[in-house]
């Protein structure tokens, strides 16, 4: 089959790999639509994938092809959206329910081989069964979906907060959407590109600019979110927290990150500082929100581009270009 393969440190190719053959307890997905993300990006600076090569591909969605022994929860012709996640279910932090911390945490397209190809495998308790109305095309931004429900469930939003958010990319508008789905009083959007401010503003925020400072808002926000992964914003982020707010760290940044924080602030003014990571008993609830039509797919992806060209759709994405970027088999 055909798949795109991270060799090497900054070098991606589509190449011939063979067909892949489902386990007990595995499904084989004709992949409709496979997205990019941050992580694919630092998966080819050679960051988070403990060996290369690799087929990436993290967020995808398609349908069942090959069912291995033992399966009956699915059938051949399914359509499935597939939760990347792969626990040991052993450790410490996954007998505590907080799976996503496990000491052996391990993901489809990031530690094993993705769905960047025609065809992937993928554990049948990883796939959600997708109602006839959602396009597998569309499906693939289910995964990102769930990770800004995991952001929020670590927020534990509460109804009439002001929320400050940093980036307009996929993650910062999904970010914006469930602001206003849990009951913001108002959502502001800070970007560099234009373009990216615009689409904010088409999902209505309530404001958006190219810097927090344009906004009126000396005593800050009860909710900061970084969806950028960039030291400059979160620094800047930091600064913004309201009494008694929270920042989240939402964005994935390069291992070399750093930002300063004043301690005396964060005691003297009861500001929470924390982070999401990846998804956590959230992919089913961002599939029926997907199905329900929380977020619009014509607006999230921008480009459509076949398998053959991933390396440049890489590229693309690197540029910052678009939004939500997939691939096609």
């Amino acid at each position: 089959m055909r798949a795109a393969v991270i060799e090497s440190p900054g070098k991606a190719v589509l190449t011939t790999v063979p067909d892949p053959t489902p386990g007990p307890g595995e499904v084989v997905v004709q992949v409709a639509a496979c997205g990019l993300c941050g992580t694919d990006l630092h998966i080819l600076q050679g960051e988070f994938a403990p060996s290369l090569p690799i087929v990436p591909g993290h967020e995808f969605a398609g349908e069942v092809v090959g069912l291995g022994s033992g399966v009956t929860e699915l059938a051949v012709g399914d359509k499935v959206a597939v939760d990347p996640s792969l626990y040991c279910h052993a450790c410490t932090y996954c007998r505590n329910g907080r799976n996503n911390l496990c000491d052996r945490w391990a993901a489809i397209g990031v530690t094993v081989a993705g769905g960047a190809a025609e065809y992937a495998v993928a554990p049948v308790a990883n796939c959600v069964k997708l109602p006839e109305h959602v396009n597998p095309q569309d499906a693939a931004l289910i995964e990102p979906l769930s990770c800004a429900v995991r952001g929020y469930d670590v927020l534990s939003a509460r109804m009439g907060a002001h929320v400050l958010i940093y980036g307009s990319g996929t993650m910062g508008l999904m970010m914006l959407e469930l602001a206003k789905r849990t009951g913001a009083a108002r959502v502001d959007v800070v970007d560099i590109s234009p373009e990216r401010l615009a689409t904010a503003k088409t999902l209505g925020c309530s404001g958006a600019a190219g810097s927090a400072a344009e906004f009126d808002r000396a005593r800050g926000w009860d909710v900061v979110i970084d969806a950028t992964g960039n030291a400059a914003a979160i620094q800047d982020g930091l600064g913004r927290v309201a009494k008694a707010g929270t920042f989240l760290q939402f964005g994935v940044s390069d291992y070399a990150t750093t930002a300063v924080i004043e301690p005396y602030k964060i005691y003297n003014q009861e500001i929470t500082i924390t982070g999401s990571m990846a998804v956590l008993h959230s992919y089913e609830r961002a599939a029926e929100l997907f199905a329900a039509g929380v977020i619009d797919p014509e607006v999230f992806i921008s480009d459509r581009m076949p398998l053959d060209d991933y390396p440049q759709a890489l590229e693309r994405f690197a540029a910052g270009v678009g939004r939500k970027i997939v691939v096609v088999p």
